[in-house]
């Protein structure tokens, strides 16, 4: 008899929402195929069967939940396929038994969706750059991958032809699901889509190269959870965009949705139908990333009291020291010396002094963080990116310009990790590049500070009582009204300012 418990499903994830079994007791189980799903506040996915056997008793129900480590099914041993008439095999594993079986000249293995960092469950398959029949070379890019903060590319693992793919472009795949099939060691060629039976005339048994077509639209119905969630808080269900798989809504839903309520409509009203296009227009499907930026930028403005505080910034100091030390800088850090590493300095200095801004609220508590990772918000041709430079504190301005130049390289070639992403601090915008004067930059949640740059322009100040004309540079600071006050906003903007204006107190840590 063996054991089926809750695994760890992400840091700070202490229990889980059983919310729908795929098996009843009786039901014969093969190894790797799903048996529940389980659903956490940020997200659902799949618990599979750890061997072949037979589901004997579930000792948790539906809509209960269950903490990491509860034993919630117990599997016992029986022939899963003698009783394949009752459970089938999941579709994905009974393609690639059939390529397997068909197909000579290499052996079939099955490509899954690789652990892509931690609490993430599930991806979206953006592109497919390999089609069925295609010689693949190993370490050859076979498909990218998306999540709701960063895309990679998952390789061949061996030489050979490309098989079954069996998730479409577009649709979403759990951790470990396989994707594909690849047929190690077979030459290209080997494999052609099959035009017929085994007795069709001049069709022998070839390889069905098929693609899973793309499912109907579920309907939004609720998981158990997020049921009693709206039951209880007489919430709208028709109002709430689901985010769980096939669009079902989840706890997380349904608590985004009670925190946040949107207001009762008037009358029911059916779903509107999209717009019909014009001959000139184009309609293009968001990308998973596009996404979440949208619905966390909104979470941003609805769930932060957010205020933004403004200044503007001298720059003649800095461009003079750049100009005197680039190329001795270059020589040694073998990087140019720019703007942001003295942004991030003065950041740093500016936490340190005023640490609400280097927060974050957790429930009915203030979280203070003794450490400066910041987020570099970076434009890239699929959307932004806030990649995260860890311990700036500890690193020069020429460790702070490599690590920056690192992580603009690894965003521009789409190899951006999700440790690369998380686990921010503090984030600096920086508009200035694409030509903003003045802009009032949102939030990255869970941070409560944002620093907004902008483009340098000469203007004429008064200075000692004379008008002159000097670089000067609008900043901005956002910031959640909740946790950081306003002489708090504005001494971090004022000591932000003084550094940049005075860049020998950062030499000095004054």
């Amino acid at each position: 008899m063996t054991d089926i418990k809750i695994p760890n499903v992400g840091e700070s994830v202490s229990e889980v929402t059983i919310a729908q079994w795929f098996k009843q007791p009786g039901d014969a189980v093969k190894k790797d195929e799903a048996l529940v799903e389980l659903e956490t506040d940020k997200a659902a996915q799949e618990l599979v069967s750890p061997e072949d056997g037979v589901l004997e008793e579930i000792l948790v129900a539906e809509g209960d939940n269950a903490t990491i480590g509860t034993v919630i099914a117990k599997l016992g041993k029986g022939n899963a396929a003698a009783a394949s008439s009752k459970t089938e095999a999941p579709a994905e594993k009974a393609v690639a038994a059939e390529t397997a079986a068909q197909t000579s000249g290499g052996s079939a293995m099955n490509i899954d969706v690789p652990n892509v960092g931690e609490s993430v469950s599930e991806v979206t398959v953006a592109s497919w750059m390999k089609k069925p029949g295609d010689a693949v070379k190993k370490d050859e890019a076979i498909v990218e991958l998306e999540t709701d903060k960063a895309a990679q590319e998952l390789v061949a693992p061996e030489t050979g032809v490309m098989g079954d793919i069996l998730v479409a472009e577009g649709e979403v795949a759990a951790v470990g699901q396989t994707i594909c099939t690849l047929l190690a060691g077979a030459s290209g060629g080997a494999i052609a889509p099959s035009t017929g039976s085994a007795g069709d005339e001049g069709g022998g048994v070839g390889v069905v190269a098929s693609v899973n077509e793309p499912t109907a639209i579920a309907s939004k119905d609720p998981m158990p959870s997020a049921s009693r969630i709206i039951k209880e808080n007489n919430l709208d269900a028709r109002s709430i965009a689901g985010t769980g798989k096939d669009g079902r809504i989840t706890k997380g839903d349904a608590l985004s949705a009670k925190a946040n309520p949107a207001p009762a409509a008037k009358a029911p009203t059916a779903p509107s139908a999209p717009r019909e296009l014009g001959p000139r227009e184009e309609r293009v499907r968001m990308s998973r990333l596009r996404q979440t930026i949208a619905r966390r930028l909104k979470e941003a403005q609805n769930t932060a009291a957010m205020l933004t505080t403004y200044n503007e910034v001298d720059m003649t100091n800095i461009m003079d020291m750049r100009s005197q030390y680039k190329e001795l800088f270059i020589k040694k850090h073998g990087v140019k010396l720019g703007f942001m590493s003295f942004f991030v300095k003065a950041c740093v200095q500016a936490l340190k002094d005023v640490p609400a801004v280097n927060a974050e609220i957790d429930g009915t508590d203030i979280i203070y963080k003794n450490y400066y990772d910041i987020s570099i918000a970076v434009g890239t041709p699929k959307g932004l990116v806030v990649p995260v430079l860890r311990d700036c504190d500890e690193r020069s301005l020429g460790g702070i310009e490599k690590g920056i130049s690192e992580l603009g390289a690894k965003a521009r070639d789409g190899q951006l990790s999700m440790d690369d992403m998380m686990g921010g601090t503090f984030t600096i915008s920086n508009g200035g590049v694409y030509g903003s004067l003045m802009s009032s930059p949102i939030l990255n949640p869970p941070q409560v500070g944002i620093l907004g740059m902008h483009k340098i322009e000469k203007r004429a100040v008064v200075i000692d009582d004379q008008i002159v004309i000097r670089p000067m540079m609008y900043l901005a600071l956002s910031y959640d009204h909740r946790i950081v006050d306003g002489k708090e906003a504005v001494t971090f903007l004022v000591r932000v300012k003084e550094c940049l204006e005075d860049p020998e107190r950062l030499l000095l840590d004054l």
